[in-house]
């Protein structure tokens, strides 16, 4: 499986969308454009992450940047995984 389609399938089971994450591409805006993306639903994707990468997220790792789009999403697990 690729970063991106575990990213996906962790949005849409975070979120619920229902498979509507299928739908989404890279430029696909996240933070403020999808109504379930609130900031509980930003920590159970924090979480979510972490199990799924085997990573720890930082506190001072997470700006509204990391979640502006689905690429900057993905980009940031790719950056993680290389650290």
């Amino acid at each position: 499986m690729s970063i991106e389609t575990d990213v996906l399938r962790i949005l849409d089971s975070v979120l619920s969308l229902q498979g509507r994450s299928a739908s989404l591409r890279r430029d696909t805006p996240l933070l403020g454009a999808l109504p379930e993306l609130d900031s509980m639903a930003v920590l159970g994707i924090i979480t979510a992450l972490e199990e799924r990468f085997a990573f720890v997220i930082h506190d001072d790792e997470i700006d509204s940047a990391v979640f502006a789009t689905l690429g900057s999403l993905i980009d940031f697990v790719t950056g993680k995984l290389a650290d």
